[in-house]
């Protein structure tokens, strides 16, 4: 401000808030309301959540980790075992869709290998093109032509018909 401005139009702020002293003796409602709320509904409450919280703190579980046991396959089960049956059926169900995310994750890896690089792709982001080719290919060997009704049943029928194809073509080759 300008040396010569008047102090009376700009007063400065009191340096301190002044307390206001309580001139009746009758209290506060507000205050009355609080304490009231704080020990019929507040004090209740938390002290049931903080209950729950050391329920939870014993007996932690995590669901969205949740492990399953391994159960036999589907070759493994004896006949008329329908629930290892069942089980190996879970089970297979489970492992198609990890293999399903794992071929997701590493097709979203090279999408973002090749955005990052651009023009240079081909050559920076070689190694992810070539996992990704090893993913599809392992996942197509397995669950190729299955279609959406796959089970393990026919999965199993798949790998087994693989398997003596590549024995007739080891055995034509070795004659």
């Amino acid at each position: 401000m300008p040396e010569d401005s008047d102090r009376e139009a700009y007063k400065l702020p009191p340096t301190r808030t002044p307390v206001s002293d309580r001139i009746t003796s009758v209290p506060n409602p507000a205050e009355f309301f609080q304490t009231v709320f704080n020990y019929v509904v507040d004090a209740p409450i938390t002290f049931v959540r903080e209950w729950i919280e050391r329920q939870h703190a014993k007996n932690k579980f995590y669901y969205y980790h949740q492990k399953f046991r391994r159960v036999p396959d589907v070759s493994e089960c004896l006949e008329g075992d329908y629930l290892c049956y069942f089980e190996a059926e879970a089970q297979w169900r489970r492992d198609r869709m990890v293999d399903q995310e794992i071929v997701e994750i590493v097709r979203e890896r090279l999408g973002a290998c090749k955005h990052r690089e651009g023009p240079n792709q081909f050559q920076n982001c070689a190694k992810e093109m070539e996992l990704l080719a090893q993913v599809t290919k392992a996942y197509q060997d397995r669950y190729g032509d299955l279609g959406v009704h796959g089970n393990a049943r026919t999965c199993l029928m798949k790998q087994k018909h693989r398997m003596m194809e590549e024995r007739k073509a080891q055995a034509n080759a070795s004659q």
